[in-house]
């Protein structure tokens, strides 16, 4: 019989179903904290710890005033977590849409999608939870900060930094590009890849189940190191003007291709280079097949016949050997000489010369027969010492990738025309690059500079840590030869020369131009050629070198695209802009006289 309220048949039940499921417990925890604890503590730390990545910032790309050419922007790479989404944010959806810029059909159908079809192999439905879905790459910070506002759970994002290009096109070809994956493609961005593109950092902490960082469990962190800023050669204001010169010669002559530098003789450093055709920098992803010519910068990579500009290789040779004197005379009417023993026959000039010229007269006329002349006083193995002396032939050394030697047979391989093609600017390839610092030996008295690009690397607080100077590749001719062929030189913009329309009033110009025909399917074309101009300013005090290269011009009425029509008042209009904006100060006074030298008419 019972005694109170219970038999003792329900208390012994009860008691041992209390000590049954204590035992349970205890067995649970030694399982949990014993047996198993390494395998459950791992599972642990996997889903709680995190590794999060801070991207660095890349460093600015700036010209030498400071103007910025290339910067990163701070954007967030915004994404949801399916699983986490609530009912009650979806009130909220057509406001984050509209943020986004994107329909609200769109975002809904992103929302809804949690799961994504499993291996066939795999029967873990957990594996095909949708855990992330990237909604937008660039997402501007202000408006992350209202995205944040609305509270929509499983919404979320991280920073990034995106290339951007303030001035579009602008020096496209030696700025080059970083990818959407950060990779630095082309130009100045890969170059100097090491110095821009900074150290990521990282930190590892723990995460609450919302996701959100427990910033009191950090345990280690290393914060980013943005990259330096490098500081280029180019002047903005002096690539602008260089660029829209171009635009001029395209819309009035149609050529297939342009080339423009402008640099310091004595440095070496370059203010501009621009080409056409050109690119967007921004839009460089946006190019179809045909268009990605238009990425490659033909100063370093196109090669052509140099044509008259390359008769200051053979004239300072000649002069630099003490073979001839600039007031010495040839015989410039001549069909052909005769040169070791044999009749070797000229290429024609585009124009008779009733009397003999002077070597000041040949290089300001331009004559063929003149160049090959001084050519023959060299000789073969002089020419082609002396051309590759001036850098034809080799690679100048600018600094990025993609630049081409040209071509320039060694004196055993020559046919026996071409001591009289050479010398004139024929059976000879040459980048514009090669041309252009080819000349700008002349400008800085007779020594081969290397093309320089960047002046200095500043660290993210401004300071300088490196600085570039000129780099001297050799000297090629005394400063007197240099001196004497500038003076030369300054006939071509004369009234007597081929190309006074170059010349600038009160300015001492001097330059060659060059009028090459082009090599179409192994034969040279009369109705293809390209012209130039090359020169520098002021004469006896150089500031600057420009060239002007157009390839395959369209001149009205058929005429033949001399460089002189071409390049020359190109040239002109340039110097005049540069005058006003680098306050470059005339070296002459007005109505001196240039064409009278050492007896020789220029």
């Amino acid at each position: 019989m019972s005694k109170g309220f219970a038999s003792n048949y329900r208390i012994v039940l009860l008691g041992f179903v209390v000590l049954a499921s204590f035992a349970g417990v205890a067995l649970r925890l030694v399982d949990l904290h014993v047996l198993d604890r390494d395998k459950l503590v791992g599972f642990v730390d996997r889903a709680r710890r995190q590794i999060t990545v801070e991207s660095a910032r890349r460093g600015d790309i700036l010209d030498m005033r400071g103007d910025t050419l290339a910067t990163s922007r701070s954007l967030i790479v915004l994404g949801v977590d399916p699983q986490a989404l609530r009912k009650e944010d979806e009130a909220k959806w057509p406001r984050l849409a509209a943020m986004l810029k994107m329909p609200v059909e769109g975002l809904a159908k992103v929302f809804s999608e949690k799961t994504r079809a499993a291996a066939p192999d795999d029967k873990s439905e957990e594996d095909r939870k949708i855990r992330w879905t990237k909604l937008s790459e660039e997402v501007e910070e202000s408006t992350y900060d209202q995205i944040n506002k609305l509270d929509i759970k499983g919404v979320y994002g991280h920073r990034t930094f995106r290339r951007a290009y303030p001035h579009d096109s602008m020096a496209a070809h030696l700025i080059g590009y970083v990818n959407k994956e950060g990779q630095a493609a082309a130009g100045i961005e890969s170059f100097a890849d090491f110095y821009l593109r900074g150290q990521d950092g990282w930190r590892e902490s723990e995460k609450d189940g919302l996701r959100r960082e427990l910033a009191q469990f950090r345990t280690r962190e290393v914060a980013a190191t943005a990259g330096y800023s490098v500081v280029l050669s180019i002047d903005s204001a002096v690539q602008h003007i260089v660029e829209q010169e171009i635009a001029e010669i395209v819309k009035k002559f149609n050529p297939a291709k342009v080339s423009v530098i402008v640099s310091e003789p004595n440095t070496g450093f370059v203010l501009a280079m621009a080409n056409y055709p050109s690119f967007n920098l921004n839009g460089y992803n946006t190019l179809t097949k045909d268009e990605m010519g238009s990425m490659r910068n033909i100063s370093i990579t196109d090669v052509l016949d140099p044509g008259s500009t390359f008769k200051i290789v053979s004239a300072s040779g000649a002069l630099n050997e003490g073979l001839t004197t600039p007031g010495a005379h040839f015989n410039c009417s001549i069909d052909s000489i005769d040169y070791k023993g044999k009749p070797r026959r000229f290429m024609r000039d585009d124009h008779n010369f009733d009397h003999p010229l002077s070597v000041a007269e040949i290089i300001s006329h331009s004559s063929n027969v003149g160049a090959a002349q001084l050519g023959m006083l060299l000789g073969e193995d002089g020419v082609y010492h002396y051309a590759r002396a001036f850098g034809f032939g080799e690679k100048s050394g600018f600094p990025f990738g993609g630049e081409v030697s040209g071509f320039l047979n060694t004196p055993d391989k020559w046919s026996g025309v071409d001591i009289t093609r050479i010398p004139a600017g024929y059976s000879i390839s040459a980048t514009p690059i090669q041309i252009h610092y080819a000349m700008a030996a002349i400008a800085s008295g007779g020594v081969l500079m290397r093309p320089q690009i960047i002046r200095q690397v500043r660290d993210a607080s401004g300071e300088v840590v490196y600085n570039f100077i000129g780099s001297v590749r050799r000297h090629v001719v005394t400063t007197r030869t240099a001196e004497q062929m500038a003076r030369m030189l300054e006939g071509v913009a004369s009234p007597e020369g081929t190309a006074p329309m170059a010349a600038i009033p009160n300015f001492e110009v001097a330059g060659k131009t060059g009028t090459a025909q082009k090599l179409i399917n192994g034969h040279y074309s009369e109705h293809n050629h390209v012209g130039s101009f090359v020169g520098f300013f002021p004469a006896s005090r150089p500031r600057v070198v420009i060239s002007v290269i157009v390839d395959d011009a369209k001149v009205p009425n058929g005429r033949i695209a001399y460089g002189s029509t071409v390049a020359a008042p190109s040239f002109k209009r340039i110097g005049e802009q540069l005058i006003q904006y680098m306050d470059i100060k005339p070296v002459v006074e007005p109505g001196r006289n240039l064409l009278v030298m050492d007896g020789g008419r220029r």
